[in-house]
């Protein structure tokens, strides 16, 4: 692959709705560009940019993979993002190294909740926006009525750009409005033809829409404009790039990536009109001194990259995709990570089209490459020059939604299914496992039931370790609502010394679940000597962990100990150990025991309309509303709501909302289980406690 300078660098996100033809587009373009010698379908699972087995397999994109494009003379460094809503962590890195996002769309449909999700992505990162409208080959394609809906969502700022001549089978050619010029075919085929005369008028009025927002995007431009009428072409272009840019303009594309009508002129316009890295200037800190530093994209300046993504495989070993942010990248470049304060050490330097790794001798400033075997670099990590540091601001990942136990699913293979997991994290940062002391499950969390499926596969695939996940278990507790007092008497006889203890407790419950145990020494006239209370009080914490209703632990326990008797031969500390335990068991079965469950607090974020399903829904999980506020735009939802009830709350809520909204958990607080509730678990646990006898 060439070397290419920083002018001639276009680095482009291709996001969108799932199955709405990212891949195949990145595919197209590829092979129009004559980069890949035959044109890959998805449904035969050999695109370039689909090539892990798990997106063969199921069809569909899991992991962001990149694609450059070499097109007269530039390089389009495409990064194909999954439009699945469970690999949203895939787009968070892409998009802190790219300029533009096309937010890829079918002819067919209005706007998708995927393309909604894209624009608002790429306003919130600053990246400039183009539309293509794809599958302009399939039957009922109407590029005038997505163009129209464009419009009421998102006003005058979205302006054709290259329009299609015909649709679905008739769909032969494009017309680009900025050179008023009409194209058909496609590939060889590809010929320059007249503006069909039924388009003339409608073309005419599309210029004059591009030239006033061109004309708006600059004051100079626009001054001119109402003064002369007109503006040259030269000048339409300069505010095209600057109103694109400041996302005055979203200009609209339309393509068919399965016939390639419209490609090579998509890459024309990529090519002639998006913006280079050149002179975008990235601020970050210098990690010793914490003083701003601000690196420029050019050759010139201290060399500097930011990691935005990882690819762990258990035979080629980690890669470490890159952005050049400043400066140039050879091989022999010294390498700092600034994050992790150690110096690096790369085994290679590659340029990355889906799988295929293809050694380079140096990257210019904003190229993007992969180096291999880093030792201590993870994903949003910064490489610098040693004698120029600087460090750019971490990526932050959305925060899992859902949570699933993860087990072994053959014994002794733990330490295997951790590894790998632990490996898997390195690649998707947005996955993440915790352990939980009270239930000792641990928790694999992601974006979604997909998601950590899909992680469980690649388990087994890349690391041969097979993995099963179910539903956590609740870290329910227990209590007491009564004062009671309860002997507890332990005696036997077995010749020689026996064993004997007896102590009366009582019991009472403190109001406080926060607080798990609370020991009071009341006793007097040492009818249990001193020597043995310790004992008593270690016999109980020993006991609490198991409760008297299902063994879950209790809490929210006092326990005086103010009576008793001893045998000056017989007692010991083993003896009052046991007195303790009869007394807790006998003591907090009369003391009419509760069951109590975690209450989480949940913030909902949902449009207007889908307030009354999600209102409805909280309620049918027991959850209480606590308050409702606007949130840029959209409705805040503020409730508590059992975490038994929250399990697949994310999967219901992406379907109740189309998957338009969000939330966020956290636990607030332990609260008693209504008794119907209650009994159910209750007798569940026992259950299964009589299945393990």
């Amino acid at each position: 692959m060439a070397e290419y300078q920083t002018k001639d660098l276009r680095n482009i996100a291709l996001m969108g709705h799932g199955s709405e033809g990212k891949t195949t587009l990145a595919e197209a373009m590829l092979f129009a560009a004559g980069n890949i010698d035959r044109q890959g379908k998805v449904e035969d699972g050999n695109t370039t940019t689909d090539f892990d087995p798990e997106e063969t397999k199921r069809g569909i994109s899991i992991s962001a993979a990149m694609a450059p494009v070499e097109w007269k003379n530039v390089k389009l460094n495409l990064v194909d993002i999954p439009g699945y809503f469970d690999f949203v962590g895939e787009a968070v890195g892409p998009l802190s190294v790219v300029r533009t996002v096309g937010i890829v769309m079918s002819s067919v449909g209005g706007i998708s909740v995927g393309a909604e999700k894209a624009w608002d992505a790429a306003v919130k990162q600053g990246n400039a926006r183009m539309i293509i409208i794809n599958q302009m080959d399939r039957e009922n394609a109407d590029y005038d009525k997505v163009l129209h809906l464009l419009r009421d969502k998102y006003g005058t700022s979205v302006v054709p750009l290259i329009v299609p001549i015909g649709s679905a089978s008739g769909f032969k050619g494009v017309v680009n409005l900025l050179e008023n010029k009409a194209f058909e075919g496609a590939g060889k085929a590809l010929k320059e033809v007249p503006v069909p005369a039924d388009l003339e008028g409608q073309v005419a009025q599309y210029i004059e829409e591009i030239t006033e927002a061109a004309a708006e995007a600059d004051d100079e431009l626009l001054e001119k404009y109402f003064d002369a009428g007109e503006l040259t072409h030269e000048e339409i272009l300069v505010g095209f790039r600057k109103g694109m840019q400041a996302g005055k303009i979203v200009p609209v594309v339309a393509v068919s990536a399965l016939t390639g009508v419209g490609v090579a002129k998509l890459m024309d316009m990529m090519v002639d009109y998006l913006n280079s890295p050149a002179g975008v200037v990235m601020e970050g800190v210098n990690p010793k001194t914490d003083e701003p530093v601000e690196r420029r994209c050019d050759n010139a300046e201290p060399f500097s990259a930011y990691v935005f993504k990882t690819v762990t495989d258990p035979f080629v070993g980690k890669l470490s995709l890159v952005k050049v942010t400043s400066g140039t990248l050879t091989p022999a470049t010294a390498l700092y990570n600034a994050n992790q304060e150690k110096a690096e050490k790369a085994g290679g330097l590659f340029v990355m089209r889906g799988k295929k790794q293809t050694n380079v001798p140096q990257l210019n400033a904003g190229d993007i490459g992969a180096l291999s075997k880093l030792n201590f670099t993870a994903t949003g990590d910064t490489l610098c020059d040693p004698g120029n540091l600087v460090k750019f601001p971490p990526i932050t990942f959305p925060l899992p939604s859902i949570s699933k136990a993860i087990f072994a699913t053959k014994q002794g293979e733990e330490d295997k299914v951790f590894t790998g997991l632990a490996r898997l994290q390195e690649e998707d940062p947005s996955i993440q496992t915790s352990k939980n002391a009270e239930t000792t499950e641990t928790l694999l969390s992601g974006q979604g039931e997909l998601h950590l499926d899909v992680v469980r596969s690649k388990l087994a695939s890349k690391f041969g370790a097979t993995a099963s996940l179910e539903d956590p278990k609740v870290p329910y507790r227990e209590t007491i609502r009564k004062t009671v007092s309860a002997q507890g008497r332990h005696k036997k006889q077995s010749g020689g010394h026996g064993q004997f203890g007896d102590v009366w407790i009582e019991f009472s419950p403190i109001g406080d679940t926060n607080v798990e145990f609370e020991f009071v020494d009341a006793v007097v006239g040492g009818v249990v000597p001193r020597n043995f209370i310790p004992s008593v009080e270690k016999g109980l914490r020993e006991n609490i962990v198991r409760g008297v209703l299902a063994g879950y632990p209790m809490v929210g326990l006092r326990a005086k100990l103010y009576d008793g008797s001893y045998h000056a031969v017989d007692s010991s500390e083993m003896a009052f150990k046991t007195a303790a335990r009869i007394a807790y068991r006998k003591g907090c079965q009369e003391a009419s025991p509760v069951l109590l469950e975690p209450i989480m607090h949940v913030e909902v974020l949902v449009p207007d309309e889908y307030m009354g399903d999600i209102m409805g829904d909280i309620n049918k999980r027991r959850g209480r509303i606590m308050g409702m506020n606007q949130v840029d735009g959209l409705q805040q939802v503020v409730a508590e709501v059992p975490q038994a009830e929250m399990f697949k709350y994310a999967t219901d809520l992406r379907s109740m909302t189309q998957a338009r909204g969000s939330f966020t958990m956290s636990f607030e607080r332990y609260e008693e289980v209504p008794g119907d509730v209650s009994k159910k678990i209750v007798d569940s646990a026992k259950k299964d406690e009589e299945d393990e006898d």
